[in-house]
Order: structure tokens, then C-alpha cells, then sequence
């Protein structure tokens, strides 16, 4: 089984909206042993449309096209594949009826307008799944098929999950169950990863037993995805337990979640266990370290809060930072200590540095120094990041979150 993914949007084309939904539906596809070898963006243009989607029904058993199911005239999705089916549109009195309900439920007046999501090509069926406005679509044609999601993101997952994934595993006639999780790691390259990991990909090349990818993925970490295809969903489970305990046993200095967890989440669950409280002061960070924290629910009683101090006088005045430099290893200590202080935590973290693009009083953009207050003992790194001032912003809070966990595991 073949699929292709056809992403639908003018704004696509110009970069006014990223297509994040292209790469999870390759992501499920490849889970779901499902082979996708390319992704296409076209804009909102009826002729394009309709070659893309010829183009890739002669090379692919299934298309998904993501987008143009909305209710405007440039939503051209369904009337193409209409013309692709070689059908008229009809109205569907269900979707008639379902979209007087979510707009009632709104206390709104339908537009007029909406009715066209009503528009089924004849032949085709409609996906259960409708959490919005817009219904998606099983398409088929001969014996091939177009699945038509909408391109609103949770819209769009409910429905590749609940229905596509499922029908397209039918199709290939596929029985087995397919497990996976990801191993979380930081503080090694992915290169090196992999080199660590070589014997045991060419291992799993000659078994086919189970299959390791590799995903860098900023402020998540760098994501080891392990996956294992069996009859039985406890079958394909053992194996995927089996692999990822080799891989934690190769990898295990810099794991810090063998089941998906953020490192926010790991490090709060750490400090409740710990009866531990946390406070936090930011500088080039800008409040991210916070964000990420207080994104995780269920532990108001851990955080403290943070101090965000931007500005030197802030972290003078409010942390008792020493007047001077504020991008070293004194003023990080200095911030940590007075986070605990200000915010009456047990533990402290901080973070000072440029995060660029240029340099600041001679030091180089990328250059940060961290530091973590526990039991009253503070402790500062210095490191110096590459990439564009977000990117330093995001390897910052993970990082200063690793620098507090070792610190945890180890009890200092």
C-alpha cells in the first residue's frame, strides 16, 4: 500500500502558514507500516489541483489531501475530486443537519455560505469523525481512493486517526498491531546517537524485528522512536519493551524519559517526589522556561513562580544580583540563589546569556550560562549554542531542566 499526501493551500505556497499537518500524517503513515514517498503543496487553483491529484493517483494506490474543505469559493477540494471521480456533488441532509447544531450550539445564524460543506461527491462516503464544520471524505476511485481531511490541525488528526489510518490498513489487507515509543535523550548530538546505536540498527536491518528512527526535535529533546509490528497488541508491546531497554542500556547517560515524557514533566514529577518546591529566573529565556513548566498540569504546588528579569536592573534590584557583567557564571549563581530567596523555593534554576543574533559587551551570541540551587548549593555551567536566537532560547530551558535533573538523580 502506496499513499501520497497532497497539503491544499495558497498560503502554504507562500509561507504564511507552515504545513506541520504534511509531516504527522507521514509520521502515522510510517507508523502504521503504511509506504509514502512523496508530499505535494498546491494552491488554491482548480486546473493544479485536479493534475496533482491524477498525478498522484497514477503512481499511488491512496491520496490524502489535506485542506479546501472549507465553506469559501476558494475551497475547491471536493468539487475537484467530484470532477477527478468523474460524479456531480450532492447535498447531504446529515451534514445539513449537523451544521444547523454546532452553529445553534453557538448561539449563531448559519451562513449560507456552510452549505457547501454539505457537498458530497456521489460515490463517496462521509468520515465518522466531525469535530468541526467540515465533514471529510472517503473518495473512491476504481480501485484506488482520495481521503479529503480538513486542514484545521485537530480537525484533521481526528479523522487520519479514527478513520484513514484504519481503512488504509484494510486496504493492504494488514492484520498485525504496530506499537512504538520514543525514547527521550539531551546532551548528544544525533550523530552520535546513531553512531552509538549502529551494531543495533544493523541488528534489527537483518531481524526486521522492531525498527529505530531518529528525530531532533529542539525543546522536546532528540526523540529515539522505537516500533514493532506482531499479531497481538501484547506481542508487538513486549518486543517495543525489549528494544527500548537495549537502547536506555546504550544511551542511558543522557535518556531522561523512556516513554515520551517532556523534560518539564520529568523534572516537576522529580521535585514532587521530592517534596521539593521550585523557583525560576529567566533572562534570555524571556519567561520560556515558565511557559514550558506551568504547561504541564497538576503541579501548581510544586512551582513557585519565576522572575523574569530582563532587563540588568531587574536582576540587580529584585534578585540581588552584584552590579556588573550579567552574562557570567557569578550573576546565573547570583539569580538561581535569588529566585529561591524571592520566590521562598527549595530549589532553584536560572539563566543569563546572548541569545544574538548579534554579540552583547564582546560576549558571542549563543554563549549561556545556567545554574541550579539545591540543599542550598549552587552550581553554574557555561555553554555556548548554535543556531538562530530561538533556537538558543529553546536548547537554554532544556538544557538548564537537564542541569537540575542530573543534579536530582544524583542527590546534590
Amino acid at each position: 500500500m502506496n499513499a501520497e499526501v497532497v497539503a491544499v493551500g495558497t498560503e502554504l505556497l507562500l509561507g504564511q502558514i507552515v504545513d506541520t499537518n504534511s509531516s504527522w500524517i507521514g509520521e502515522q503513515l510510517a507508523l502504521a507500516g503504511i509506504d509514502s514517498y512523496l508530499q505535494v503543496k498546491v494552491g488554491d487553483n482548480r486546473d493544479r489541483i485536479r493534475t496533482v491529484l491524477e498525478t498522484a493517483l497514477g503512481r499511488a494506490d491512496a491520496v490524502i489531501v489535506c485542506g479546501g474543505l472549507g465553506p469559501t469559493q476558494d475551497d475547491l477540494t471536493r468539487d475537484v475530486i467530484a470532477e477527478v471521480m468523474g460524479v456531480e456533488l450532492v447535498e447531504d441532509p446529515e451534514v445539513v443537519e449537523r451544521l444547523h447544531e454546532i452553529f445553534g450550539r453557538r448561539g449563531r445564524d448559519m451562513p449560507a455560505n456552510n452549505l457547501r460543506q454539505a457537498l458530497v461527491p456521489v460515490g463517496a462516503t462521509r468520515i465518522a469523525q466531525m469535530p468541526g464544520t467540515a465533514p471529510g471524505l472517503v473518495c473512491p476511485v476504481g480501485d484506488k481512493v482520495i481521503f479529503a481531511v480538513p486542514g484545521v490541525p485537530w480537525e484533521m488528526r481526528e479523522m487520519i486517526t479514527g478513520t484513514v489510518i484504519p481503512e488504509l490498513r484494510r486496504r493492504a489487507g494488514d492484520t498485525g498491531v504496530i506499537r512504538s515509543r520514543v525514547v527521550r535523550v539531551w546532551g548528544h548530538s544525533e550523530s552520535g546517537i546513531a553512531e552509538l546505536l549502529a551494531d543495533r540498527l544493523d541488528e534489527l536491518d537483518r531481524t526486521g524485528r522492531a525498527t529505530i528512527a531518529f528525530l531532533a526535535s529542539g525543546i522536546e529533546g532528540l526523540k529515539v522512536r522505537v516500533t514493532a509490528k506482531a499479531e497481538t497488541a501484547e506481542a508487538a508491546d513486549a518486543v517495543v519493551a525489549e528494544e527500548v531497554a537495549e537502547v536506555v542500556d546504550i544511551l542511558r547517560p543522557w535518556v531522561f524519559s523512556d516513554d515520551d515524557e517532556t523534560m518539564e514533566a520529568v523534572v516537576l514529577r522529580m521535585l514532587r517526589d521530592r517534596r521539593l518546591t521550585l523557583g525560576v529566573a529567566e533572562s534570555l529565556s524571556g519567561g520560556l522556561i515558565a511557559s514550558r513548566l506551568v504547561s504541564v498540569p497538576g503541579y501548581s504546588d510544586v512551582l513557585r513562580g519565576s522572575v523574569v528579569s530582563y532587563a540588568s536592573e531587574v536582576k540587580f534590584d529584585v534578585l540581588g544580583v552584584p552590579v556588573g557583567p550579567v552574562v557570567s557564571d557569578d550573576a546565573a549563581a547570583a539569580m538561581s540563589e535569588g529566585a529561591c530567596r524571592v520566590l521562598g523555593s527549595d530549589v532553584g534554576i536560572a539563566v543569563t546569556g546572548v541569545a544574538g543574533p548579534a554579540e552583547q559587551e564582546g560576549v558571542p551570541a549563543g554563549t549561556v550560562f545556567l545554574a541550579s540551587t539545591v540543599d542550598g548549593v549552587t552550581e553554574t555551567a557555561m555553554l555556548r549554542f548554535p543556531g538562530d536566537r530561538e533556537q538558543i532560547r529553546q536548547f537554554s530551558v532544556i538544557t538548564v531542566l537537564d542541569h537540575l535533573r542530573k543534579r536530582l538523580v544524583a542527590g546534590v
